[in-house]
């Protein structure tokens, strides 16, 4: 099936597609706020994660169930339906090489899905983020 849009709308609609602040990303920084929990931004770590603990090394991504490839919200869009399998299977992969390279240099990496970060499941997240931020004797939350 051939997309509706010329390549010059789709490259307009694409464009605005956020890579950052997302909603569900901001709501997450918040809550992480309120809890005491000092992070950095757009630290230069490898992979460039969403949510940095520079002291204890932890590293946060929050992945969008399109982009990531969410088991449980995924669909394919129904255009161009080969390339959007190459380039979700292509995110997956380089997400797991990003993952096992960080490890590999000492950082413990945390990733959670936009939907996780709704409702009663940011709590959880929130938690699950303080106990490994604080897993790290002499740092402080």
């Amino acid at each position: 099936m051939a997309d509706i849009l010329s390549p010059q709308e789709r490259s307009e609609r694409m464009s605005r597609v956020k890579g950052r602040n997302t909603k569900p990303e901001v709501m997450f920084r918040k809550a992480l706020w309120r809890e005491g929990l000092r992070y950095r931004l757009r630290y230069k770590a490898f992979g460039r994660p969403d949510i940095v603990f520079p002291g204890p090394k932890v590293a946060v991504f929050v992945d969008g169930c399109f982009w990531h490839g969410c088991p449980e919200h995924y669909r394919a869009p129904k255009t161009r339906t080969e390339w959007w399998e190459k380039k979700i299977a292509e995110n997956k992969k380089r997400d797991l090489e990003v993952t096992r390279h960080l490890q590999d240099d000492g950082w413990r990496v945390l990733r959670f899905w936009a939907h996780d970060l709704k409702g009663k499941d940011l709590s959880i997240c929130v938690q699950g983020t303080k106990d490994m931020v604080s897993r790290n004797p002499g740092i402080h939350p």
